[in-house]
């Protein structure tokens, strides 16, 4: 395992970047300059020992020796052992609705796209507590199992879309069912379920589910992302709108927040409907809540005693950096006898 301790050096690779294309615009300037001096055999005749081969290596020495020292500003750092470690937390799991009214554009940037800042800003203020994700449409699927690696979870957050299920709908009570498997600390006494979604299309038999979950311990908050007005469902292919959705009518379907079935499950699982348009509000008010939580000591594995690995990277670029140096423009002898840059002379 490894860590980046000062990822902001990576920004550095641009000036890396630049000085491939000044070198490149350098190179086609004066090439431009000795066609109008002179033709190319009189140039091989003025400068016999001249190797074009060799400024393009040198370059690249440069570029890769310096692309070394930058990796080195960013420290990387390898784990060296995995131990045992005790945190205090509790289990949250997220159910994300990824049908396809969660495409619906009457919050900015899109249904789906709001409650996954929702989420994302949640799980960046969670201490030690243990996380995972569950995506449902017509079907409900883990995305990721509970865990304390909350960087996964964000990673494995933004990849959700409607094209990761099968079928289209919102089986809510697949997603209730799944979600009562997730929770594998029996001596967990605080377990919190938020169910995301805007309502739409959900199944209406989902109080017996909801009320079973509190009976192992769930508490059940619904957080609904929409408005009432509603808007259509955007068609698009590769990021350009190509139309909206429609009816078998022919008619464009408007989908609108229907908040109903999310303060069921909420009543039901012994929790609350939260109005998420205002992600500040709904992240504020979630935080205080596991805040509050009674904490339950557990126990988990991670990788310590990280030690710095910079000096190989030092290394690696200071010798590209010196053979850079030692490496001359002009064509070397006993390369030329080798002809391994095609340096070899017509006979």
């Amino acid at each position: 395992m490894y860590q980046l301790e000062e990822q902001k050096y990576f920004y550095y690779f641009i000036a890396i970047a630049v000085l491939m294309v000044a070198f490149l615009l350098v190179s086609i300037w004066k090439k431009r300059k000795q066609r109008s001096f002179a033709d190319p055999e009189l140039l091989e005749k003025l400068s016999p020992d001249a190797s074009p081969f060799k400024a393009v290596l040198k370059v690249m020495t440069i570029a890769i020796g310096l692309s070394f020292l930058i990796i080195a500003l960013v420290n990387p750092k390898m784990g060296t052992k995995l131990k045992t470690i005790k945190r205090q937390g509790v289990d949250v799991v997220f159910a994300l609705d990824v049908s396809k009214s969660m495409l619906a554009e009457d919050i900015v940037p899109n249904r789906l796209d709001k409650s996954k800042q929702i989420i994302s800003k949640i799980i960046d203020k969670l201490g030690s507590d243990r996380v995972g994700i569950i995506i449902y449409a017509g079907n409900a699927y883990p995305l990721l199992p509970i865990t304390t690696d909350h960087a996964a979870a964000k990673m494995f957050l933004q990849n959700a879309n409607p094209n990761m299920v099968s079928s289209q709908g919102t089986a809510i009570n697949e997603a209730l069912k799944l979600a009562k498997t997730f929770y594998d600390d029996d001596d967990q006494t605080n377990r919190y379920l938020f169910v995301i979604s805007d309502g739409e299309d959900h199944e209406e038999n989902v109080s017996y589910i909801a009320e079973d979950a509190t009976k192992e311990g769930i508490k059940i908050y619904s957080i609904g992302v929409g408005t009432a007005k509603g808007s259509p469902i955007p068609l698009k292919r590769d990021g350009t709108l190509i139309g909206y959705k429609k009816d078998r009518k022919g008619e464009v379907v408007i989908t609108q927040l229907n908040d109903k079935t999310l303060k069921t499950i909420a009543s039901d699982g012994k929790g609350e409907y939260l109005y998420g348009n205002n992600t500040a509000k709904t992240v504020e008010y979630i935080d205080e809540l596991l805040l509050a939580a009674d904490k339950k000591e557990f126990e988990t594995k991670q990788f310590a005693d990280y030690k710095d690995q910079f000096q190989w990277f030092v290394a690696f670029g200071l010798l590209f950096l010196i053979f850079d140096t030692l490496m001359l423009n002009k064509k070397t002898t006993w390369i030329q006898r080798l002809n391994l840059f095609n340096e070899k002379k017509k006979a």
